[in-house]
């Protein structure tokens, strides 16, 4: 592939490199890509659904859409289906490329006539219905796991992702047996219209201690040699990559696995040249492209990039568009680079990224295209009818155009009506309010003391109660705000309360414990959802009628720090209104009294430290400031060996910052990871002794905050810092941080909650106690003698977990544990399953924990 004299480019565009977080996005959003796409809804024609047989007219593959009984149920093929043997379909042709999700399945009941079902499937795909591909997960596994029973939808995240027009299921089983089918295929229009990239393959990168960093394009479906030809793969899955290229997002995958990289030394003039094939003729106004920007490890975004045109089969045009970029050596997180495109038309196009240092990587690259300049080049007969998803690339019907316009503006006026009806109501209720919580201010008084008294809330009477409903210490702000919904709301209601059992405030008839969704649309497939996080990511702590003034030095523990003696290192995580930033600092002692020594942290004027830095945004909201101030008051005054300690403060201007410590191996999970993975352990790799005395400084530290009549909510290994000699600290920026998303699960947009390590009364009734850190604690401990190997509960779908938590309500004895670890003693495991009793009342105190912990440490 040769380069196109330089003479020829236009001119340069210069382009300032800009890091806004809330901008860089993909143009597909795989949490939110999740639309029924028309096989249930009917809004597929029966046209558009074939297969490779069928058993008789009643059963064509007409009727293969799930969650329908037309004819006699659904499509099944005319002979029963052998082991191995993969000639029967269902086809479904889209009529446009679609980026597609998640898949359902179903069997056939025929009104409890039918019992036939495919246990097992496979996925094939077409972009133009000539070259077919297998679709095969991030691990290379081809066969899904389908229906066991006749009736129930079987869901199914397709990771990665499929792009496609084309899309066939062919059953799989391991006998000679009948199968019948329904399905459903979630996603949204793929609105880049890109069918291919051909690009060098990735490759390798070793660091100094040894550590192979695989740069490849694992997912790529098309032809592999020297280069990849005729196929997508990762850098159109919609998973950007984190700030650390080290890092991935999924579990028990390689490091480097999110991008794809070139070394400068491997290429030749410099530069790694890309063409990207699409489906038509397109205007393209931009190119956004996700790169790295690491430059401690020799990792740029490129410095320049020049990029050709090419309409149908034509030569390359001779002008090119080229953009030369600002470099950043001040901030190394990765980011989306936009490069304008200038409505040049075409449909293909080559570019060429230049290097601005050693190594080149990208997790993503996304077109945007104006819809104006072609649509008419589509044909109508291709136009798919999709609901609730909208793409402008297609053609629209332009008669009748005024009768459209005025029915359009007609609603525009009643929507507007509504609108205002609505604002004026929230004003008055916000009103109304606000009185209530003065009245309620004057009677309520806080006491909040030293770890040898406890905090105790008072409304006309006097609680102590652990049982009670916290909203102290480590509670997210999410939980707390005016967009909650108890989780009790959002699920639907569990059979019929007995007496005795306890109230949760639901009534009415009971059905089976399923999440609520509107009607005809699975749950899992939701797609209004919405990533909240506290103000940093991490937890804070929400104290009711708490007065104080920070900003006067009155009742703060911490005093004030010179900012401008941290130095940063590295971006721990980011939330909704702040960031952890990983800093060094030196003289420390000198801000935190006579007792750091005792905190585990060797610093001294000559010996700089490392420190955690949270930071809220300049521009974050009053209420926010308010939660952060609030943060740093209790913070102040928690002083516990193992729990992670306020050191000091930044608060005199913006950005508010809390400085806390952090420890020298990083969280545990990572730290217990590496271990098993074979990676460099700190010291020696942890005996089965090591790990029961992380585990009793865990609960050593709970038992302080127990204590206090403080609950954490979040629990977990990813919330325990490690230091030298094993040393534990409880911390709480676990959610901030990227690598650990897949642990919190998005409930109907308005909340994300760790389900995995969550209680059953936290899930089913909003309750957070003391009981349910317990339970968080259990699963804890079964992190820590795992090695964190894999998630809790890592065979069931976050759908069988909350149903999981339904049969822990319902305590008839089909509730599944998480299984003993190889590592773990019987007398370990014995305090897990006490962690996860059914009553509240039954489990064991942290003060109990503690003291069993240290006695089977003693018995060995």
């Amino acid at each position: 592939m040769s380069a196109i004299p330089r003479p020829a480019l236009l001119p340069l565009l210069p382009l300032l490199l800009l890091h806004i977080p809330q901008a860089a996005r993909a143009q597909v959003n795989p949490a939110v890509c999740r639309y029924p796409l028309g096989m249930s809804g009917g809004h597929i024609p029966d046209e558009d659904i074939s297969a490779s047989s069928q058993w008789s007219d009643s059963t064509a593959a007409k009727y293969g859409r799930l969650d329908s009984e037309d004819g006699d149920g659904a499509w099944c093929p005319k002979t029963a289906v052998e082991p191995n043997d993969l000639k029967e379909f269902l086809q479904i042709d889209l009529r446009a490329l679609h980026f597609i999700t998640l898949v359902g399945t179903q069997g056939r009941h025929a009104e409890g006539h039918g019992n036939e079902f495919a246990p097992m499937y496979k996925i094939n795909y077409s972009r133009d219905g000539t070259r077919w591909i297998s679709w095969r997960n991030r691990h290379g596994k081809q066969v899904l796991d389908g229906n066991t029973n006749p009736y129930d939808i079987v869901l199914k995240d397709l990771e990665p992702p499929l792009i496609a027009r084309f899309v066939r299921f062919i059953p799989v089983t391991d006998h000679s047996m009948s199968v019948c089918l329904r399905v459903e295929l979630y996603g949204c229009v793929w609105l880049d219209g890109l069918v291919s990239y051909n690009a060098p393959v990735g490759q390798q990168l070793i660091l100094p201690g040894g550590t192979v960093i695989y740069l490849n394009d694992s997912v790529y479906d098309g032809a592999f040699g020297y280069s990849m030809t005729e196929g997508l793969g990762q850098l159109t899955d919609g998973v950007s990559g984190l700030d650390d290229f080290t890092q991935t997002h999924e579990y028990h995958v390689w490091p480097g696995y999110d991008y794809v990289g070139w070394r400068n030394e491997s290429t030749a003039g410099g530069y790694v040249e890309i063409t990207f094939e699409f489906d038509r003729i397109r205007n393209f106004t931009a190119m956004k492209v996700h790169c790295n920007n690491m430059f401690a490890k020799g990792v740029k975004i490129f410095k320049e990039v020049q990029c050709y045109f090419r309409a149908d089969a034509s030569e390359w045009e001779p002008s090119a568009v080229s953009s030369v970029l600002v470099l950043d050596d001040v901030n190394p997180s990765a980011r989306f680079v936009t490069v304008p495109l200038l409505h040049r038309m075409a449909s293909a196009i080559k570019c060429q990224y230049y290097f601005a240092d050693t190594w080149m990587m990208f997790s993503e690259i996304t077109f945007q295209s104006d819809a104006a300049m072609y649509n008419n080049s589509v044909p109508p007969a291709e136009a798919p009818v999709v609901p609730t998803t909208y793409d402008p690339t297609l053609k629209v019907d332009d008669s009748n155009t005024r009768i459209l316009i005025g029915c359009l503006v007609a609603i525009i006026f009643i929507l507007v009506a509504i609108i205002v009806i609505i604002l004026w109501r929230q004003f008055w209720q916000k009103m109304l309010e606000k009185a209530s919580r003065r009245m309620l201010d004057d009677e309520m008084t806080v006491s909040l003391s030293l770890p040898s008294e406890s905090s105790m809330f008072n409304h006309n009477r006097s609680s102590s109660s652990s049982e009670q409903e916290s909203s102290s210490t480590y509670d997210r702000i999410f939980p707390l705000g005016p967009d909650y919904q108890e989780p009790s709301r959002l699920i639907r209601k569990l059979p019929e309360f007995t007496s005795g059992e306890e109230d949760t405030g639901c009534s009415g008839p009971v059905k089976p414990f399923q999440a609520s969704v509107p009607e005809g649309v699975p749950h899992y497939a939701e797609a209004d959802i919405v990533n909240l996080q506290g103000v940093t990511g991490g937890n804070t702590y929400s104290v009711p009628a708490l007065t104080m003034d920070l900003l006067s030095g009155k009742d703060v523990a911490v005093e004030e720090f010179p900012r401008k003696l941290l130095t940063f290192k590295e971006k721990l995580g980011e939330g909704q209104f702040g960031e952890v930033h990983l800093c060094e600092v030196e003289g420390m002692e000198k801000f935190t009294g006579k007792d750091f020594a005792l905190e585990g942290l060797d610093g001294s004027s000559d010996h700089p430290v490392l420190v955690a830095v949270k930071m809220l945004r300049a521009d974050a909201n009053k209420n926010a400031r308010n939660d952060f101030l609030k943060e740093i008051k209790i913070m102040s005054r928690l002083k516990d060996p193992n729990i992670i300690r306020l050191l000091a403060v930044c608060i005199t201007d913006d950005p508010l910052c809390m400085i806390t410590e952090y420890m020298e191996n990083g969280d545990l999970n990572q730290f217990l990871s590496r271990q098993q993975a074979g990676g460099p352990p700190a010291g020696h790799a942890p005996t089965v002794s090591d790990l029961r005395f992380m585990a009793t400084q865990i609960a050593s530290g709970m038992k302080y905050l127990s204590s206090l009549n403080f609950v954490h909510r979040d629990l977990a290994t990813r919330n325990c810092l490690v230091g030298k000699h094993y040393t534990i600290k409880i911390a709480d920026f676990g959610m901030s941080r990227n690598l650990y998303s897949g642990d919190y699960y998005r409930i109907q947009g308005r909340a994300v909650l760790p389900i995995r390590w969550m209680s059953w009364e936290s899930i089913l009734l909003g309750k957070f106690t003391t009981a349910s850190d317990v339970w968080a604690f259990g699963v804890t401990l079964w992190e820590t003698f795992t090695l964190c190997r894999e998630q809790p509960y890592s065979q069931m779908s976050d759908e069988q977990v909350i149903e999981n938590t339904g049969e822990f309500f319902r305590d008839q004895g089909r509730q599944t544990y998480l299984p003993q670890p190889a590592l773990c003693p019987d007398s370990v495991y014995k305090l897990m399953l006490s962690c996860w009793r059914r009553d509240t009342k039954d489990r064991p105190s942290f003060q109990d924990i503690h003291r069993l912990l240290q006695e089977s440490a003693s018995e060995e």
